[in-house]
């Protein structure tokens, strides 16, 4: 009897020994998200934030999609388009306001604060330098989460859609230039170089995404470069991106402008996180280029890097000042509006159906930091720091405060 007693302890103690099953917690359940794509209002915008393939994306995902008629018009997307790809679409704007989450390109307009709704989730570009107190305090005011695309940040800490817009506009400066320099337009130069005529001579101010895709499609023209930042790392990594030796240099008053002289083309191409882009040529510098040379100055919507540049419009894109021609456009990957959309739906549509699959925007946000990156208002609590400092506004960090709503 003690024998069988001892057998059955021993059995007993292995069992213990031996891995247990563990429950796990089950994932968040997919949550089907109802999607409003508003159409752009703002002067010369002519992007929108999904392109039909992407709505159907979504919709085959079982979200629900409404699009405000003509929406996509002016990127050259019909209505028939997106109501194929399953999308709802609505003749009013009020009742695109009516979705929870609204994927916009643009900020709201001041016409459109009317119709938000309070809880709701916007995603638009931020503009940060450029936001009045009240339209921050209005948003406050309707408790919304909004996330700045242009602030969204991908898992190697790169601003994915600040990069797509950047790639479009460094490419279209130089085309922009080019057309300037034409007969028909300026002193009949081409862009580039042939074979017994010396090159273009191009500018570019600012080593990041802007200048390193104007350099490559000036240098694949045929024109010399040369490019100026102040941060070395930035240089270095524009030289070895682009595969072949380009003209650097730091930004030195002296030496800047003895480019600038030179120059057929000069194009600004600094960003700044926050404020405005410093003026790193003044009136005097441009006075001494060369008549008839073209400035793109693609900062211009961060207050542009030339002292001479003021914001102009796509209709009248063009000024001369000391016979320099100035463009100063801003946005302008909205010259190319369809391909800017299909750029904005490649991160936009993924990282939707990553928020129906997480549960919801509230456990997006809470799961991934990169999107955090973009959040600026929590169910209406300020949690952008420099908007809080520049507006004199009260901010919270954003982490205390999805710790609190967890808790």
């Amino acid at each position: 009897m003690s024998t069988s007693k001892e057998t059955q302890r021993s059995l007993s103690e292995a069992a213990m020994m031996m891995p247990q099953e563990k429950l796990q917690p089950v994932g968040a359940r997919v949550k089907r998200l109802f999607i409003g794509i508003p159409k752009e209002i703002s002067m010369q915008e002519n992007r929108v934030a999904l392109v039909p393939e992407a709505v159907q994306l979504l919709v085959n995902n079982g979200h629900r999609v409404v699009v405000e008629t003509n929406a996509g018009k002016a990127s050259n997307f019909l209505d028939n388009e997106y109501s194929e790809a399953g999308a709802e679409i609505a003749f009013s704007a009020k009742e695109v306001y009516q979705a929870d989450i609204l994927l916009k390109v643009e900020p709201v307009a001041d016409e459109e604060m009317d119709y938000l709704k309070p809880k709701q989730v916007l995603i638009s570009a931020m503009q940060l330098n450029v936001q009045p107190k009240n339209y921050i305090k209005n948003l406050m005011a309707k408790k919304l989460s909004a996330i700045a695309w242009d602030y969204i940040a991908d898992e190697d800490r790169v601003l994915p859609i600040v990069r797509s817009m950047g790639e479009i506009a460094g490419t279209s400066a130089v085309l922009i230039a080019a057309e300037y320099l034409m007969n028909q337009k300026g002193q009949g130069i081409m862009l580039g170089g042939i074979t017994g005529v010396s090159p273009t001579q191009v500018v570019i101010i600012g080593a990041g995404t802007v200048g390193e895709f104007a350099a490559r499609a000036a240098l694949g023209l045929g024109a010399d470069v040369r490019v100026f930042d102040n941060s070395i790392s930035k240089l270095r990594r524009l030289q070895n991106a682009i595969g072949q030796r380009v003209s650097t240099s730091a930004i030195q008053p002296k030496v800047l402008l003895k480019a600038l002289m030179r120059a057929d083309v000069a194009i600004g191409a600094v960003r700044t996180i926050s404020g405005r882009t410093p003026c790193y040529v003044s009136d005097e510098m441009v006075q001494q280029m060369k008549s008839g040379s073209v400035i793109v100055d693609i900062s211009i919507d961060q207050g542009g890097c030339f002292e001479t540049s003021r914001v102009t419009t796509i209709d009248k894109p063009v000024y001369k000042k000391h016979d320099i021609i100035h463009y100063c456009v801003p946005n302008v990957a909205s010259l190319v509006s369809r391909t800017a959309s299909h750029a904005l739906s490649n991160v936009m549509a993924p990282l939707v159906l990553q928020m129906g699959d997480e549960g919801g925007v509230e456990d997006m946000i809470r799961n991934h930091v990169g999107v955090q990156n973009g959040v600026y208002l929590y169910n209406g609590t300020l949690t952008n720091k420099y908007l809080g400092e520049s507006l004199n506004l009260p901010c919270k960090d954003l982490k205390l405060l999805l710790a609190a709503f967890n808790s």
